[in-house]
């Protein structure tokens, strides 16, 4: 399903209509850059579809997009018909993800006072921004069943710089093959602390789907990966773990050494991934037959997991 957009708008202040600026950047868990509505909450970016509008005109209205505040003036989808929690990707690579259908309206605004009705209330949108991206007029967006997934790497030296991350990476252009919207690749300190956080983060404040991280799972006393995605998962998941090892030591023995674990912290699945290139190719393949699946499931959709 596709649709295109024919308005970008913005204002500076709050409670008046928005000025149509014709492009602009979208800011993960911000919204639309420069826009008195941005900021950390669920209705980071409003949108509203050029077919409401018209419904406006036909009343005898003079309006157009930004008239109704709206940040996004879209055209081809029922907006009001997507379910909360539909996602939109658009041309730029940006996601979306709806979170509000409508909205109260505590004061009427001067289109209500004007006409007598207002269609935003019943028929505009809400999103938070899960990637960002630049967004034009004239641009195509989409609804998109895609995963989001985020990188992690422990490496001391990567994070300094003194080492270039190719594991991270490699993995993302996989994860992009496979159809998942890759947020990023973060390279942090082999330390717990910095672990934890990179892993709380992306769970709890970027919604992230999939975690893989890559790196500290070995035997050294500097491999925490484990220990820290234990201390913030809520449930385990060690078949997955299992399933990388048994299939790791047909290739080698040095396989029964990786302490990688995996497990579930909110709606996202966090899974331990060795350091090297070579193993980390060797494990996601391992795992890319069920991630779909598993991913599902974790957001609370997808069909029965036993054999017909």
């Amino acid at each position: 399903m596709k649709g295109k957009i024919v308005a970008v708008c913005s204002s500076e202040n709050k409670g008046e209509r928005k000025k149509n600026i014709g492009r602009g950047r979208l800011i993960p868990r911000h919204g639309l850059e420069g826009d008195a509505h941005a900021g950390p909450w669920h209705r980071q970016v409003s949108l509203l579809a050029q077919e409401s509008i018209d419904k406006m005109v036909a009343a005898g209205l003079q309006v157009g997009p930004g008239d109704f505040a709206e940040n996004l003036t879209t055209q081809g989808i029922s907006l009001v018909d997507l379910p909360i929690g539909t996602r939109l990707r658009f041309a730029s690579g940006a996601l979306g993800e709806v979170t509000q259908i409508g909205k109260e309206c505590h004061t009427r605004c001067a289109i209500y006072h004007q006409a007598g009705d207002c269609v935003m209330p019943r028929e505009g949108i809400f999103i938070k921004i899960i990637k960002g991206g630049e967004v034009a007029l004239g641009d195509s967006f989409e609804v998109t069943g895609a995963f989001t997934a985020l990188v992690i790497t422990a490496s001391d030296k990567g994070s300094r710089g003194q080492r270039e991350d190719v594991s991270g990476p490699t993995l993302a252009r996989r994860l992009e093959e496979l159809g998942l919207a890759v947020l990023g690749v973060k390279v942090v300190p082999d330390e717990r602390r910095h672990l934890e956080e990179a892993l709380i983060e992306a769970c709890d404040e970027g919604g992230t789907d999939l975690v893989l991280t890559t790196g500290g799972t070995g035997l050294s006393p500097r491999d925490v990966t484990p220990e820290a995605t234990l201390a913030v998962i809520q449930r385990p998941v060690p078949g997955i773990s299992e399933a990388i090892r048994a299939a790791s030591m047909q290739i080698t023995p040095l396989a029964m050494l990786t302490r990688g674990v995996a497990g579930i912290r909110g709606n996202s699945l966090i899974i331990n991934l060795p350091g090297s290139v070579k193993a980390v190719q060797e494990c996601l393949a391992v795992i890319e037959p069920v991630l779909p699946h598993a991913l599902e499931k974790v957001r609370g959709a997808g069909g029965d997991c036993g054999r017909s």
